[in-house]
């Protein structure tokens, strides 16, 4: 199992910057409005280059104020400023004027009007980081979060205080740490993260301090704003907002620019490129463009502006995080089935609608004696080449390539959409593949993965729909057969890791009973009904096949299901 990173004992890791008021996103909150004027600029521009004329831009700020209006009518949030209805009526009655005439000056109050639209969107966007607060947050979290754990693992209120258990403890950190640590001195750091529960932004939030990086910006559902404790935190740890109720061009671009601007300006960046929390249970497969294409616009303009080669480069660098159980699995894949493919039409949720539902969240988590791992990739150049220690590309065959070349046309520099989005369309393709190699397997996820495909197979002229309606009681396996078919794919999974193909976690190693007895016990630990274990019989069953289905769909992509 060379392949395998062994996970990090828990270590002291130094900040690699002496100061917080070295840090990017330090420098950018002290110039917030210099900033978001630049972030207004910007957007405005990019938006007339879209719209070309007086009438396109007309019927573009139609349609802004026509989703706007809806979304105000039927999806109100108690965060939206007070007063939203009387801006947008303005609008409205000035359109009313505008749309009927066609002079200079009519185009010259239609672009007023944009820029009026955008930098209400960028004042709402904009992060409000304060370093004094970050501070006092990270120790909170890790404060905590740690004596959650104690209280958990350790039993009893004293426990509050133990020191005998820390997040290292739980949270095992394996992959290309040194890699990042030194990436982030060289250059801007962007953060893909897969995504699979409300946990993940914490998660990584306590990852990066841990490991001794500056700030992230990062962005954060607007929705997350109505709770005034999550609002305070995400404030003070560099989100910036994003709703995804607005759909409409105008929000969009700017939203895009913000994310473009500050990553020229050099602010490490976390964002989740599957866009919302893994609803299947799958690793991401088909990543959204938008931010991403932002990596690929500030790389350009730091070439553009850096002839020279002085231009500082962009890193992007995957993480797959690893739970043996997610607290909202029954939720999302219950989702997942109503709205196969129609995620797009899905009006959110919010399942953590006030403080105690978080602390409650939180503590059934810590109360779980389960493993987490977080698997930091190799550091990739926007292109998605390989990136060494001091931030060189190579490409396939180990050349050195100078990332600053694909951006070139006639010897310089220029900007291509059309190129420039072919181009994240390849960075999404090697993100995804990145992040099933950089999969950590589970013991859960192996027993959850036997147990569907071996039922699965049992009923292959079912659809999937019809085969989930089958009733529990016939979703029995024989303990036997469920060992024999474990430990084929135990081996087939050791070989892929030997061939680079995906990770696998210690406790996958040694004899098969007990690591299917560590995977029955992890796998959907905290939910009431089971989705696999063994009964009083010795039997295998499923007491809810759709959780079944969920914790199987995350060895989905690798080919396995033919061994069984």
């Amino acid at each position: 199992m060379s392949q395998d990173p062994p996970a990090i004992k828990p270590k002291y890791y130094p900040p690699i910057l002496p100061g917080h008021r070295e840090w990017p996103v330090v420098r950018l909150a002290k110039n917030r409005k210099d900033f978001v004027s630049t972030v207004v600029q910007s957007a405005v521009a990019s938006i007339l280059e879209h719209t070309q004329d007086h009438q396109a831009l007309i019927e573009e700020l139609e349609l802004t104020l026509f989703l706007e209006r809806n979304r105000l009518r039927q999806n109100p949030w108690k965060v939206d400023p007070e007063d939203e209805e009387e801006f947008w009526g303005k609008i409205k009655g000035q359109l009313v004027h505008l749309s009927q005439e066609n002079s200079e000056e009519a185009r010259q109050n239609a672009q007023q009007m944009l820029e009026q639209i955008v930098s209400r969107y960028a004042e709402e966007i904009a992060g409000n980081f304060k370093q004094s607060r970050y501070r006092f947050a990270r120790t909170l979290i890790i404060f905590g979060f740690a004596r959650l754990l104690n209280a958990a693992r350790l039993k009893g209120i004293k426990s509050l205080w133990s020191r005998e258990l820390d997040l290292p403890d739980k949270i095992q950190i394996n992959g290309e740490i040194d890699q990042l640590r030194a990436l982030a001195k060289l250059g801007t750091v962007v953060m893909v993260p897969t995504h699979f529960s409300n946990l993940d932004s914490a998660l990584i939030g306590w990852v990066i301090q841990h490991l001794g990086l500056p700030a992230f910006i990062y962005g954060a559902g607007l929705n997350l704003f109505n709770i005034g404790i999550f609002a305070y935190f995400m404030n003070s740890l560099g989100a910036y907002k994003v709703d995804r109720r607005k759909k409409n061009m105008v929000y969009l671009e700017t939203l895009k620019t913000y994310s473009t601007e500050a990553l020229k300006y050099g602010c490490h960046s976390l964002f989740f490129p599957g866009g919302t929390r893994s609803r299947s249970g799958m690793i991401e497969k088909k990543l959204k463009m938008g931010l991403l294409s932002t990596v690929m616009e500030a790389q350009r303009c730091n070439f553009e502006n850096h002839p020279q080669g002085e231009a500082a480069k962009i890193f992007v660098v995957p993480v797959v995080l690893n739970y043996h159980f997610v607290l909202e699995a029954p939720g999302l894949i219950n989702q997942f089935l109503e709205m196969q493919g129609q995620e797009r039409y899905y009006v959110e949720n919010d399942e953590f609608s006030n403080s105690y539902k978080i602390i409650k969240f939180l503590f059934k988590f810590f109360t779980k004696g389960s493993d987490i791992s977080v698997s930091i990739g190799r550091g990739m150049d926007v292109m998605g080449n390989y990136v060494n220690d001091q931030g060189i590309s190579f490409d396939q065959d180990g050349n050195k390539i100078d990332t600053s070349d694909y951006f070139k046309s006639l010897g310089r520099i220029q900007k291509d959409d059309q190129r420039d989005g072919e181009y994240t369309r390849m960075l999404s393709e090697r993100i995804v593949s990145e992040f099933h190699r950089n999969n950590r397997v589970f013991s859960s996820h192996l027993v959850a993965f036997a147990a569907f495909q071996i039922l699965k197979n049992r009923y292959n002229k079912l659809d999937l729909f019809n085969f989930l309606r089958i009733q529990p009681d016939e979703l029995v396996i024989d303990y036997a057969h469920f060992l024999e078919v474990c430990a084929t794919l135990r081996n087939k999974i050791f070989e892929m890791n030997q061939q680079g193909a995906l990770h696998t976690a210690e406790h996958l190693k040694g004899k098969i009973e007990e690591v299917v007895e560590h995977g029955l016990y992890n796998v959907g630990l905290y939910h009431a009904k089971r989705p696999a274990l063994r009964n009083k019989q010795g039997l295998i069953v499923s007491q809810d096949l759709n959780l079944l289905y969920f914790y199987h769909n995350r060895l989905q992509g690798y080919g396995l299901e033919q061994y069984i």
